[in-house]
């Protein structure tokens, strides 16, 4: 169940802006990670030197604050995610922050409960519910889903060139990055009786909720939308009436390691995970492709035409800027990793982040180089058993959407204030909450 498991310090706001930002270097330099705030907004606006510092310094660093074990070596993360019988997924979609009583209560009388369905299950049950999901991500589908995804995107752009024309300026995540994903999702999971406008608000609200640091107030209104989310989710695995070829209905024949059919609340919270994951982190993937190239000198035109450098530039941006930072994992035993005792029940933070900004790994890290020989070697999409099953149709989305919108769009850049956009910081997700462009 996704409920309060770590304690964290008081609540703060999930999105952060522009302003002062002290670095790492800035205060007492004998310890430079007592300052280190995974909410905060130096480490949100700009986590790099913190990523170094921790790398090269600490890398398997405990975060008092937290009480998070910090593993931020390319090798290290790897070796977590490689071991899932000692680096247990159990952890990795608890609560963030302590939700009072209030908060529960809106959840309780909604039903709400998540047993381990994806990622958060080391089970045995885990490997089959897998392949349900696989089944409408493998590559085959990802391959027949590119004209739905071309259609889609187009129909979205001819919005934003109206809106130039008649403003001269647009967001691109709003009205195109946030969008193009939800509506994939729904024609290729054949989902039913809801709008894209309140499936986003519905993600993005359960991101926030359990991943963020939100104030009482915030958490309420949260909980609500959380619940509603849970609520249709439930009445329409129950309901049967979803089609046999649909996610959903592929859900309902799946039969567990027992022979048992699928209970209405796994199936819920696969379909929770399945839904998040494949609408509001691909939003924020598209959003920092698009923000990416739009800033780096020459690259726009390029991608509109040059073939592959979409594809490049995409992988190139998930290896320096993913929009899941990081991920956790607790200790089944007591154990080493990086030259480090912990012991059992430690829980982990995975700086997927910091891990592909690794120098060991990545020469020139700070660069973007959309050619890399070794480009495929970041753990983005994480590794091995629990490896994210819908990584080839967010590579595939995004390349999409950064090729046609620069060609739909040749003569736009950012706008002034893009440069400091508001950014999305919750603990295992970042990226710009705004893309401004204007017309040149």
């Amino acid at each position: 169940m996704v409920f309060p498991a770590l304690d964290t310090p008081a609540p703060g706001s999930g999105a952060t802006r522009g302003g002062p930002a002290a670095g790492p270097g800035s205060a007492d330099a004998r310890d430079p990670l007592g300052l280190l705030d995974l909410f905060g907004d130096p480490f949100v606006r700009d986590p790099y030197p913190w990523l170094d510092l921790l790398r090269s310094g600490s890398p398997v660093h405990h975060d008092p604050a937290t009480g998070l074990w910090l593993v931020s070596r390319h090798e290290d993360v790897r070796q977590v995610l490689l071991d899932p019988d000692v680096f247990l997924p159990d952890n990795a979609q608890d609560a963030v922050t302590p939700l009072p009583v209030p908060v529960l209560r809106i959840l309780v009388r909604a039903g709400f409960t998540l047993p381990p369905a994806l990622a958060n299950n080391g089970s045995p049950s885990h490997a089959g519910l897998r392949r349900v999901v696989t089944r409408f991500f493998n590559a085959r589908c990802v391959e027949a889903a590119v004209p739905v995804i071309e259609r889609i995107a187009g129909e979205l752009l001819d919005g934003v060139r109206s809106r130039l024309g008649s403003t001269g300026g647009c967001d691109l995540f709003t009205s195109f990055a946030q969008v193009l994903p939800c509506r994939v999702l729904m024609e290729l999971l054949g989902i039913r009786g809801v709008d894209p406008a309140t499936l986003i608000r519905w993600s993005d609200a359960s991101l926030e909720l359990f991943w963020g640091q939100p104030a009482l107030e915030r958490q309420l209104e949260l909980a609500e939308l959380v619940a509603a989310f849970h609520r249709w989710l439930t009445d329409t695995v129950r309901s049967g009436t979803a089609p046999a070829d649909s996610f959903i209905g592929a859900l309902a024949r799946h039969r567990l390691p027992d022979g048992r059919l699928l209970d209405v609340e796994t199936a819920v919270g696969a379909c929770f995970f399945v839904f998040i994951a494949g609408q509001s982190t691909t939003g924020q993937l598209i959003a920092t492709v698009l923000r990416r190239a739009l800033t780096e000198p020459g690259m726009w035109p390029r991608v509109a035409g040059e073939a592959g450098l979409a594809e490049a530039w995409v992988e190139e941006t998930l290896r320096r800027e993913p929009p899941v930072t990081t991920w956790r994992r607790v200790t089944g035993q007591a154990t080493e990793l990086g030259g480090v005792r912990l012991p059992e029940g430690a829980q982990l933070l995975l700086m997927l982040m910091g891990s592909g900004s690794d120098p060991e790994v990545f020469p020139h890290p700070e660069r973007m180089c959309p050619h890399r020989g070794n480009i495929r070697h970041h753990l983005a999409f994480g590794v091995g058993r629990h490896r994210c099953p819908g990584a080839s149709l967010a590579r595939t989305e995004a390349a999409v959407a950064l090729r046609a919108t620069a060609h739909a769009l040749p003569d736009v850049r950012p706008t002034p204030e893009a440069a400091e956009p508001p950014m999305l910081g919750l603990l295992s997700f970042r990226a710009p909450l705004k893309v401004a462009v204007e017309r040149r």
